[in-house]
């Protein structure tokens, strides 16, 4: 088993270039692990973590309703969105500047073979690293992501997530809020759930700008621990 990540910072990247880019990664994996059987080899399959920022765009995942996106395409070009339909599960989601997406790119053969427990722990990085803010994040029964006072009339999204997987090789990942505008949420039902709010890491913190780097550094750490793994940067 190989639990070394090749980690990989993008920058800011289109999120159709990005895509494009995530797909070549996990297919290049799956050949790889279809060639082990065929051939009967055991040649190690690598991991890899993207983190990168999208400018404006709206995705939607395989099971969701395109009524969940309030605008037209008009409007979408008058606010710089772009939208995109897309492979992962979940429903409507944002991304844009002030987020942190990450994108874990792994052989779970590497590590287990637990679909949901893969979710769970992506959940725990982002409710570990939120603690170390003082926050207090859960997840709420029945919808994605990672949420703030859950239960109560005040509940609202901070993170949202969405994943592929296919013969235990992942892809997509999670969207952390913490710098981002949120008026582009207004343009959506988040993830397709009524009623419920969504909010940003500076926003819970009274903070202008929270320091990006640092809220990464503690992403990756847990991210690690976690899964038992060891962060390489791409050379």
């Amino acid at each position: 088993m190989n639990k070394q990540i090749e980690l990989q910072e993008l920058g800011r990247k289109d999120y159709k270039q990005t895509w494009d880019y995530q797909e070549s990664l996990f297919k290049s994996i799956l050949d790889l692990k279809i060639r082990n059987r065929r051939e009967a080899l055991n040649l190690k399959t690598p991991n890899y973590f993207l983190f990168v920022e999208h400018p404006h765009v709206y995705t939607l995942g395989k099971s969701g309703d395109m009524s969940n996106l309030l605008i037209d395409e008009k409007q979408l070009a008058e606010k710089g969105a772009t939208f995109y339909k897309v492979n992962r599960g979940g429903d409507i989601t944002y991304h844009g500047p002030g987020q942190i997406v990450g994108y874990p790119i792994l052989d779970l053969d590497n590590f287990f073979t637990d679909i949901h427990k893969y979710l769970r722990f992506l959940e725990e990085v982002i409710i570990l690293t939120l603690a170390e803010y003082g926050l207090k994040a859960e997840r709420s029964k029945g919808e994605t992501g990672v949420w703030l006072d859950v239960g109560t009339p005040f509940a609202r999204k901070i993170c949202a997530m969405g994943v592929r997987a296919s013969r235990w090789v992942t892809m997509h990942g999670f969207a952390l809020n913490v710098n981002a505008d949120l008026g582009y949420f207004d343009n959506m039902i988040p993830c397709g759930i009524r009623g419920k709010a969504v909010t940003s890491l500076n926003v819970e913190l009274g903070q202008k700008e929270v320091n990006v780097n640092e809220v990464k550094e503690k992403l990756k750490t847990h991210f690690k621990t976690l899964f038992e793994a060891e962060f390489v940067l791409k050379k």
